[in-house]
């Protein structure tokens, strides 16, 4: 049984990492948002993870994940001010819809689904099959390998991108353990992605 357990949480991984990364930069606009925001809430649903989505559970979260949140937010901010990370936003390329990518393509196509599938799902059969620290090293390695997609269209640091947004990972998977909810590390996975989006807008608005 342990065997079959780890074999389905590898097997969860590899699949949620082909999803978040190839198969999603494969799918129409229209669609890149609503798959893996449908797929994800069903994952979280089949699997029966704890998602501290109610009223208590969520109270906790969303206080932990708020403060926590305001530091990353500010903590992105910072760093963007510094000239050559800057001058590196200044040639990043934009969506053709700003608004869209802010307003529905981060929150949901982005930090609900990665939320679910990364924090809830894939967390709980790794946490299952190999224990609470063995499970968040699991999903904390697929949420790293799954941006190798993103560092390639970037030009971004394949190496770099997977040992930071693994870290990011291990973090948000800490805090979801923590705070009893998913809502804490969604709350923070929102704010740096969009901090980071607001400030790559900023910086190319002011290139012109």
């Amino acid at each position: 049984m342990k065997r079959l357990k780890a074999f389905g949480a590898v097997t969860a991984a590899a699949a949620v990492v082909a999803l978040s990364g190839p198969v999603r930069q494969r799918l129409p606009e229209r669609w890149a948002t609503v798959v893996p925001g449908v797929v994800g809430a069903t994952a979280a649903g089949l699997t029966r993870a704890p998602l501290g989505l109610r009223p208590r559970a969520l109270r906790g979260g969303l206080r932990a994940g708020g403060l926590a949140a305001a530091a990353a937010a500010a903590g992105v901010l910072a760093v963007s001010a510094v000239p050559r990370v800057r001058a590196g936003m200044t040639r990043r390329e934009l969506p053709d819809t700003p608004a869209r990518w802010l307003l529905v393509r981060i929150p949901l196509g982005t930090v609900w689904s990665e939320e679910l599938l990364y924090r809830g799902a894939l967390a709980h059969l790794a946490a299952e099959a190999f224990g609470p620290t063995g499970g968040r090293l699991l999903q904390a390695a697929a949420f790293g390998l799954s941006h190798v997609s993103d560092a390639r269209a970037t030009g971004e640091p394949i190496a770099a991108t997977v040992l930071s947004t693994g870290a990011a990972g291990w973090v948000f998977a800490w805090l979801a353990e923590r705070s009893g909810s998913v809502a804490a590390p969604m709350l923070v996975h929102l704010a740096l992605n969009e901090a980071g989006a607001l400030a790559v807008l900023a910086a190319r608005c002011g290139r012109y």
